[in-house]
């Protein structure tokens, strides 16, 4: 694990912040690609049993296309909300697949947010410095100033974030703090409140028993 100091003048004067890069895939950059959506719970729910069913390329087509299972407006939203929660589901095995399609809206959520992160650093690296540093200095919310700072950082170690359009940075900020208020760890994407979380054993006991180290230091920062 390598160790990237940032020194903060902004949001947490005299504070430094470590983010920590794990070796959580081969690719160490983060990507724009959550844009397409949130935790999707309605939508993840279908995905997952399209994948419990071993569904083969026709009959995703199927689904997704034909029959629209997502509800979407656009065969072009669809195919790409459905693309990105599969990605995502494709990163975990089929235990967290179940917690998805079978689980309460608590343990769905969480199971979802579990395979946002390991899908997405800039999700995950989020949570583990900014929204634990937070709880750690006593700041109970969030703002766009703190997204604007995490940001920067996420520059100095992969550079490829400051080719961002400043409308994809407001769209990421957007999605990631829905994401946030969906799994519960703010109170809404309006007054961003932080809220006290408390994993659910089921997805706890997942992320242990799969040796999903980061993933659940990321989840686990209150």
């Amino acid at each position: 694990m390598n160790v990237v100091k940032l020194h903060d003048t902004d949001s947490f004067v005299g504070i430094i912040l470590e983010i920590r890069i794990m070796d959580i895939t081969e690719n160490k950059t983060y990507n724009s690609s959550i844009v397409y959506g949130s935790l999707l719970m309605a939508e993840s729910r279908k995905i997952a049993d399209l994948l419990l069913r071993n569904a083969d390329s026709a009959q995703w087509h199927h689904a997704i296309v034909i029959e629209n299972i997502l509800q979407k407006r656009s065969t072009v939203t669809a195919k790409k909300q459905g693309h990105l929660i599969k990605n995502r589901l494709i990163l975990m095995n089929k235990a967290l697949w179940v917690l998805v399609r079978d689980g309460s809206a608590e343990v769905a959520s969480q199971a979802l947010l579990a395979a946002a992160i390991k899908h997405s650093r800039l999700i995950g690296d989020f949570l583990d410095t900014i929204m634990r540093q937070h709880w750690q200095t006593f700041t109970k919310k969030i703002n766009v100033k703190d997204w604007n700072l995490y940001l920067e950082q996420c520059a100095q170690i992969d550079p490829q974030v400051d080719t961002w359009k400043a409308t994809t940075r407001s769209k990421l900020k957007q999605i990631v703090f829905r994401i946030l208020a969906e799994a519960k760890y703010i109170d809404n994407t309006k007054t961003c409140n932080l809220i006290p979380i408390s994993l659910s054993p089921e997805v706890k006991t997942y992320l242990v028993k799969n040796k999903e180290d980061y993933v659940l230091s990321c989840m686990d920062i209150t």
